[in-house]
Order: structure tokens, then C-alpha cells, then sequence
């Protein structure tokens, strides 16, 4: 049995029109890797990411060309019926472009400002202070994001010699990890007392080791009421990357804490960028506190499933599913809840396919070579001959209808049931 996720109590900020923080879902965030001066490819790229799922999309702005490219690339999008919320990231500059291109700001439904990177000496207030102001002037919310990387360094030189001066120092990455914290606090405080509301800050802390970013976010989580980005800062690629975002952001989640998150996967050369927002998804959808599209229980197979075809069947109906979703997700209410179960031999083939909203066994080695299928727990009908994977899809499909056409009354919503969910201080 399931224990409950007890969610930590935030503000909530508007992203556009996406609620962040308070009662709000947990969103997924994603960004471009494209240079954003170039206006159809990052039309293309963010429409990609919107389409698998991103409910906001951040792009670089750190030229004149990228700023004033960003209303254009808003245009475009809102042509095409692509309305995701645009989130602007600045650095160094930032004062500079959106003083001299107000339209981007315009256009822009966030401004992430990296407190590290937004001038020195007596620059920084005055440089801090033109985007916080542009921020105001626009309604605008904004994220302090703070990076382990780009620290401020008169802050790190202040903390590390009042560490000094202790009786017990602590040790430099203890110091580094609260440095983090200060930061994000104090530069909050600052908006607020420059006139940003509280209810248009969100604040992150980003490390790139799991262990520092758990015990980061959760101070910061007991120090402050602002919503939180949660997102493993330059995770790696492939599985190191993906293994490493879910086991921080896994332990932070099932403690309550984040309200937006972003997995930074280093994509393959050429790889799809989409594949971060289907990481932050499953995370989600696995841990019981979202759902996005349709699950699919394979099993890993064995010595008793020598043949490919469930592996192979499991694949197309897995991407089936998540194709089908843009185009369910109005005519199907509901759909994103279903289970489905492709499972490769009678030991726990017809267990997990009952428990599934729809399922089917298939033949090991040396079974019968038929392969029943359970429909809410009941045997429906025995698959058999060649053409079981193509009548196995139409019987999914031929479920959807019926069971989440908008007006159905459904057996079954969901037989695996998600973890209740509450909120708390």
C-alpha cells in the first residue's frame, strides 16, 4: 500500500497562463538548444517540444539579434496554434537587451536571471535592478536561478571568510551548498524590495551531483514559500544522465518538494531534444503524481521468452500510445490514466495483464501459440496465428472508444491506482 506524498505548501505564480506552485500541478519544462537568432528553427524546435509535452519552453537570449528575433518567434508560434508560454534566459547582458527590445519582453511570459551572472561590484544592483523593473513593467514573473557554476564570487569570498573566523568551519562544499541558498534568498528579498510581488518569483538552486542538489533543495524548501525549479544542472547523457536526474529529483518529489522540473539531458548528436520532456514525464507518471499518457507493463523477458515478438510489440504499442496523445488528448478525456500490459509468458503474463485496463499474454517458448487478452480484469478473447499483433491494436483502440469517448461511463478509470496526493506546511 501506497504511503501518501505530502506536498510542501508554496505560492502560486502565473506562466502565462500556467499556475505554478500553490495547488498546481507539477510542471515539465524543457528547453531549446537552438540558436534562437535563427527564427524557424527554434519555431520548429519549440513546437517539437510543446508538442511531446513541455508546458513551458525556455530559449537563450544573449544577443540583440536573439532578443528581437523572440517576438517573431511568438508570432510564428501563435500562427501555428502553439501557445506555450516562452521563457527568457539571460546572462551578463540582460539589463542591456531588455531595455533596448521591450518587445522581447513583450513576448516573453518569464525572465530567468542568473543572480551569479548579472554584473559585479556596484554594477550588479543597478544591472539586477533594470530587469527586475522590466520584469515589473511588463507583468512579468521571474525565476532567480541560481547554478553551482556561476556563483557570485563576492558573495562566495564574503561567506568563505566569515567561515574562517569560526570556531568549527565547515567545510568549503558545506559553505558552497548554503552560498546557493543566500543567494537565491537575498536576490529574492531584493525583487521584492524593489516591487516584484512574491507571487511572481520562483526560485532554483542547481548543482550538478545528486546527493549536493537533495540536500540543497531541501533547505531551501524549509527557508522559503516561493515556488521551486527542480532540474539536475548538466546531468550527462544518456542513461547516466536520465539515472541521475530521476534519483534527485525522485527523492525531492516523493518528499514534496518542486513545482516545475526540467531534466538536462545532454541530447546524442543529432538526438531529439524531446527526449527530456518524455524523461520528466515518466518520472511523473511513474511516481504516481501525474499522467500523461497511457502506461505499458512489459516484462524484461527470459529464457522462457527467446522470440522478440513481445519486446517488439510492447515498442509499437509504447509509441503508439504517445503518438495518439496530441490527438486523444480532446476526444478521449481520461485516456492518459489507462494501463496497458504486454507481457512475454504465462508466469506473470495473465496476473499483470488482469491488472491492466487492457492486456495480453503472450506465448513463451514452447507454450501454446495463442495469447489471451484481459479487458478490465476479465478474459475477452484468444489471440492466435499471425496476425495477433494487428488485432491486439485494434482492440486497444477499439477501447479507447468506448471507454473514454467524452460521455462514456468507464469500468475502470485506472486499475493501478496513483498515490493520493496532499499538501502541507
Amino acid at each position: 500500500m501506497f504511503s501518501e506524498i505530502l506536498r510542501r505548501k508554496s505560492r502560486q505564480v502565473l506562466i502565462g497562463q500556467v499556475p505554478v506552485g500553490g495547488d498546481a500541478p507539477i510542471m515539465v519544462q524543457s528547453m531549446t538548444n537552438t540558436d534562437t537568432e535563427d527564427v524557424s528553427g527554434t519555431v520548429a524546435q519549440v513546437a517539437a517540444l510543446a508538442r511531446a509535452g513541455s508546458e513551458v519552453v525556455r530559449v537563450t537570449v544573449n544577443t540583440l539579434g536573439a532578443a528581437r528575433a523572440v517576438p517573431m518567434i511568438r508570432a510564428q508560434l501563435d500562427a501555428m496554434g502553439v501557445y506555450v508560454p516562452l521563457v527568457g534566459d539571460f546572462h551578463f547582458n540582460g539589463h542591456k537587451l531588455l531595455t533596448e527590445v521591450p518587445d522581447c519582453a513583450k513576448a516573453l511570459a518569464k525572465l530567468r536571471i542568473n543572480p551569479g551572472n548579472v554584473g559585479h561590484g556596484s554594477k550588479r544592483d543597478d544591472q539586477f535592478g533594470a530587469m527586475i523593473a522590466t520584469a515589473i513593467r511588463f507583468d512579468k514573473p521571474v525565476r532567480i536561478g541560481v547554478n553551482w557554476g556561476s556563483l557570485d564570487p563576492e558573495l562566495i569570498a564574503r561567506m568563505m571568510d566569515e567561515n574562517g573566523r569560526l570556531n568549527e568551519p565547515k567545510e568549503a562544499d558545506a559553505v558552497m551548498r548554503e552560498a546557493l541558498i543566500v543567494s537565491a534568498l537575498e536576490s529574492a528579498a531584493k525583487a521584492e524590495a524593489l516591487g516584484l510581488g512574491g507571487d511572481k518569483i520562483i526560485l532554483s538552486c542547481k548543482v550538478s551531483a545528486v546527493q549536493d542538489l537533495i540536500v540543497v533543495y531541501r533547505d531551501l524548501a524549509r527557508r522559503c514559500d516561493y515556488p521551486l525549479h527542480l532540474g539536475l544542472t548538466e546531468a550527462g547523457m544518456g542513461s547516466k544522465g536520465i539515472v541521475a536526474s530521476t534519483a534527485a529529483l525522485g527523492v525531492l518529489l516523493q518528499e514534496g518538494i518542486g513545482d516545475t522540473i526540467r531534466i538536462s539531458l545532454t541530447p546524442e548528436p543529432g538526438g531529439d531534444r524531446t527526449k527530456e520532456v518524455i524523461v520528466a514525464q515518466e518520472i511523473l507518471q511513474t511516481m504516481g503524481l501525474r499522467s500523461f499518457t497511457p502506461m505499458v507493463a512489459a516484462c524484461p523477458g527470459c529464457g522462457r521468452t527467446t522470440s522478440t515478438f513481445f519486446q517488439e510489440l510492447a515498442e509499437k504499442i509504447q509509441t503508439y500510445l504517445r503518438n495518439q496523445m496530441p490527438i486523444w488528448k480532446s476526444q478521449y478525456p481520461g485516456v492518459e490514466e489507462m494501463h496497458v500490459a504486454v507481457m512475454g509468458c504465462v508466469v506473470n503474463g495473465p496476473g499483470e495483464s488482469k491488472l491492466a485496463n487492457i492486456g495480453i499474454s503472450l506465448p513463451g517458448s514452447g507454450e501454446r501459440p495463442v495469447a489471451p487478452v484481459y479487458i478490465d480484469g476479465e478474459k475477452a478473447v484468444t489471440l492466435k496465428g499471425d496476425n495477433i499483433a494487428e488485432e491486439f491494436h485494434a482492440l486497444v483502440d477499439d477501447y479507447v472508444a468506448k471507454n473514454y469517448a467524452v460521455g462514456a461511463v468507464r469500468k475502470a478509470a485506472s486499475r493501478k491506482k496513483e498515490i493520493p496526493i496532499k499538501k502541507v506546511a
